[in-house]
């Protein structure tokens, strides 16, 4: 081809005075081209989108790397004030896997004005989110072409690190409000393939929330996508089906509450309320919340069951160590790698506890303590400590002279596949997480955790579960069978 025609027009634009886009600058410009053009692209006010998909599980599949378990969701509609910077997503999604909380729909309003995240309760109360989840939503609403084309072109807008591979060219953006994204465009096409925003999760730490876009068809005279999919740590987090797009209509007013406007962020976790009950010889309970923990005191060490989050797993175990003080504790066994109950594998380690889980779960918790956390650093940041990890299959017993706890796998449940339970022979106690739950109206595993205590032929008094009150196995056998045995 003839380069002749290229060099002209930019001799033309050299003594014309216009100055060349930078690499940055181009890969904008290429995409607003492709949209539409700069000036549509830089006059929309409001977006409107409805639609319908799924969302995914995260952290709460049957294993750490499973995917397969989502939630359908209806009646999507997210509605964006430009302007304002204010985001409001309304939706209803349904479990389409066996769920604790059962098969009904969940409707679900959340949102973000400026600084204010917010959640809206079935009830209407509104509550204000953490700055951090605020900040996070904020990024969030940059992942529609248009909005992260229109903020990309404001004179205000920080763009850096252009740069091109496999078929796509991308550029940083960072927004006059401070929310950053990369903005990454089909080479050939020009069109929007994706935006990716860092993000901060409680248990996989700094994690990238990518949105990848499909489906472009014309809508008042701009390329929309109708298919919006994103991942979240590389893991389906939302997948929403496009098939109302409005332009510059009238979305309403998307202020926050002036319940969540008015409230003070959260400033961390609640409170931690560790309350001690005896079970028997050198066992004892640690509840006093959703979550509880178990305390077993062997001749020279004391082992801990379960860490569920890092503000409860710092508490429960400085109060272990309270209560037996002339014995470390160095172990702590994990019942599962849902993240309610993984949470607090990272300070258990940054204590110095050697850490006890399934099989299935070493991969998963290997690659846990070793990654990032700069957007909010947590105990193991700050304490860095080298992972001991050991792994049970069908079983595992711990025992001396003074104690024998019988570590169990409870295979064939529809809650997870990597769950352990913890079987004192000598007190005729069984511990459980989420198989038998007291007090929910709902028990959809109780029945396996019965077949599997019947397989093991265990002779079980009393269930320990981390959720709910301590229960007689009669209490089990009624709520599966409706009968004691």
């Amino acid at each position: 081809m003839s380069r002749g025609p290229w060099i002209t027009l930019f001799a033309v634009a050299t003594l014309a005075g216009c100055t060349p886009l930078t690499p940055e600058q181009q890969v904008v410009a290429d995409a607003a081209a492709a949209l539409g053009g700069r000036d549509l692209v830089e006059g929309v006010t409001t977006l409107a989108i409805e639609g319908d998909g799924t969302t995914g599980n995260l952290g709460q599949d049957m294993t750490p790397d499973a995917t397969g378990q989502q939630y359908t969701v209806s009646g999507y509609i997210q509605r964006v004030d430009l302007a304002a910077g204010r985001s409001r997503v309304e939706r209803t999604r349904t479990p389409a896997f066996t769920y604790f909380r059962g098969p009904d729909p969940q409707s679900q309003i959340f949102g973000v004005d400026g600084d204010v995240g917010y959640d809206v309760a079935p009830d209407g109360t509104a509550t204000r989110v953490a700055s951090g989840a605020a900040r996070d939503r904020l990024a969030e609403v940059y992942h529609h072409p248009i909005t992260s084309v229109h903020a990309a072109l404001d004179p205000a807008a920080m763009l850096t690190n252009a740069g091109a591979s496999d078929g796509e060219a991308f550029v940083d953006v960072t927004t006059a409000g401070g929310a950053a994204f990369t903005l990454a465009i089909d080479a050939e096409s020009g069109l929007p393939s994706r935006v990716t925003s860092m993000a901060h999760n409680a248990n996989l730490g700094d994690v990238a929330v990518e949105t990848t876009f499909a489906g472009y068809e014309e809508a008042a005279g701009l390329m929309l996508p109708t298919r919006l999919t994103t991942a979240t740590a590389g893991y389906p987090t939302a997948d929403i089906n496009v098939t109302v797009q409005s332009i510059n209509a009238d979305v309403g007013d998307l202020a926050a509450p002036a319940g969540a406007a008015s409230a003070d962020p959260p400033a961390g976790p609640p409170p931690v309320d560790v309350v001690v009950e005896e079970l028997a010889d050198g066992i004892w309970l640690l509840g006093g919340q959703s979550h509880h923990s178990v305390l077993v005191e062997f001749d020279d060490h004391l082992m801990l069951f379960e860490a569920p989050n890092e503000a409860r797993a710092l508490a429960v175990i400085a109060r272990a160590r309270e209560l037996v003080p002339d014995k470390p504790l160095t172990q702590l066994v994990n019942s599962h790698h849902h993240f309610d109950h993984s949470g607090g594998i990272r300070a258990a380690v940054s204590e110095g506890l050697t850490v006890i889980t399934h099989e299935a779960n070493g991969p998963f918790y290997r690659a846990l303590v070793v990654r990032e956390r700069t957007i909010a650093p947590d105990a193991l940041s700050r304490t860095p400590q080298e992972l001991t990890l050991e792994t049970v299959g069908d079983e595992r017993t711990l025992e001396d002279a003074s104690m024998t706890v019988h570590l169990h796998h409870i295979p064939g449940s529809p809650h997870a596949d990597s769950l352990l339970m913890a079987y004192f022979p000598e007190a005729r106690l069984l511990v459980e997480a989420d198989a038998f739950s007291p007090g929910r109206d709902l028990q959809p595993f109780a029945a396996n955790l019965l077949e599997n205590i019947e397989r093991l032929g265990l002779r079980v008094d009393r269930i320990v579960p981390i959720h709910g009150p301590v229960v007689t196995f009669d209490d089990l056998v009624a709520n599966v069978r409706g009968t004691t045995d």
